[in-house]
């Protein structure tokens, strides 16, 4: 779906959310991960045109997003995963996926998830106060994923997610992880002002780097993953990394207009996924 709003909405959109990801950007770690659930609470407060509420009015379209991500995630679960979705949002997919493991936890730094009466009795909803902490014991998931959650943290904050998410998987255990690249972008509501990201995506990555990221927080077997009509293929990273840099030489109005076509986005969305080591480490 294109983007519906007037320019007057978007203009405001971006100057409310440009200013609280300042606040971000400028806080000390502490004050930082304090304010993680105030700022995105303040925004979807103070845009109510934003689209985490509009894209809830189109329910095909939320079905269909939801049908995507168990096609590549249904790939690592069975019936006695335990799952830990990081940034549940409305809580969709967590809803979806605990018809199919035997337990689920979803974690959001802002209260969108769904009424008690429609939460699993198998599915767990939590409030993250900080955005990087996960409130779970030392190997208790088999499953981690998140989906456009990386790009909203501070990189420092975004490495210690990391090393949280590492530290309560089991041994053998999946981190799938999806979030945009930095090539095409930005993508948050700057990409209609900016050539960088200035809103809530705090630092958008290219492939080698979460592949470093990764590798330094020590999973092993790190693989890319691309997307072509509805399907995942694992696909060398160093292939991808090629693709980025050949992307990288074009103007930026023609790299932003090329990664927008849906073939193209959905090959340099970034789908890494890590596991950490089946032995102790």
């Amino acid at each position: 779906m294109g983007e519906q709003r007037s320019a007057e909405q978007l203009r405001r959109h971006y100057e409310i959310e440009k200013e609280l990801a300042d606040r971000l950007r400028k806080a000390p770690p502490e004050e930082r991960r304090r304010l993680y659930p105030a700022v995105y609470t303040e925004l979807f407060r103070s845009v109510p045109d934003h689209p985490a509420h509009t894209r809830k009015l189109d329910a095909a379209a939320a079905a269909a997003n939801v049908e995507q991500q168990r096609r590549l995630l249904d790939r690592f679960l069975n019936p006695r995963s335990r799952f830990l979705e990081i940034g549940a949002g409305d809580g969709s997919l967590a809803v979806s996926v605990a018809k199919n493991v035997a337990e689920v936890c979803a974690v959001d730094v802002a209260d969108q998830f769904p009424p008690l009466e429609r939460r699993p009795s198998n599915c767990r909803f939590l409030v993250i106060a900080d955005g990087c902490r996960i409130p779970l014991p030392e190997a208790s998931v088999d499953v981690a994923y998140s989906n456009q959650v990386m790009e909203h943290l501070h990189p420092e904050d975004a490495a210690a997610q990391l090393r949280e998410i590492y530290r309560v998987l089991a041994p053998g255990g999946s981190y799938l992880c999806i979030t945009p690249n930095r090539v095409c972008g930005p993508h948050d509501v700057s990409k209609f002002f900016d050539d960088v990201a200035t809103g809530f995506h705090l630092r958008e990555y290219r492939v080698g780097e979460l592949v470093k990221l990764f590798r330094e927080t020590g999973f092993e077997q790190v693989r890319a993953f691309a997307g072509l009509k509805g399907r995942f293929f694992v696909v060398p990273w160093r292939l991808l990394h090629c693709l980025e840099t050949l992307f990288w030489m074009l103007p930026g109005g023609i790299r932003k207009s090329l990664g927008a076509a849906p073939g193209l986005r959905n090959l340099l969305t970034l789908t890494v996924a890590g596991r950490r080591p089946a032995s102790a480490g």
